[in-house]
């Protein structure tokens, strides 16, 4: 037997289980389109030149998420050292100590920078 077979049928019952929840949402789902339902959501912050009194679109949110997932990514990338620390030995170490210290200095900037603020 093919050891791939294995990871096939599974790729292919994935795929069918996504399908097949599309289909059903399509079918069950109500049609009945109206204004607020295909307007674009801004998070509750209308886009409209006549939004003149909030001011400037805040994007200090979408900066705070996008710093958290660049730093969360790289934190991930720690996993697979963790997995294997036992084998990798002295090298091991130095690189992981390596990889620590080029996130913290990032991170050390960002916040000096007051980029993690919600003020």
């Amino acid at each position: 037997m093919n050891p791939y077979l294995a990871l096939l049928i599974m790729a292919a019952v994935a795929l069918l289980i996504a399908i097949g929840g599309l289909a059903v949402s399509a079918l069950i789902s109500p049609n009945k389109r109206n204004k607020v339902k295909v307007a674009n959501y801004e998070c509750g912050i209308d886009p409209t030149p006549s939004n003149v009194d909030h001011g400037r679109f805040p994007v200090k949110f979408y900066l705070v998420g996008m710093t958290f997932i660049i730093f969360d990514v790289e934190v991930v990338f720690l996993y697979p050292w963790a997995v294997s620390f036992s084998r990798l030995g002295m090298f091991g170490l130095g690189a992981a100590l390596l990889f620590i210290a080029l996130i913290t200095v990032p991170f050390i900037l960002e916040w000096r920078r007051g980029g993690l603020d919600w003020d």
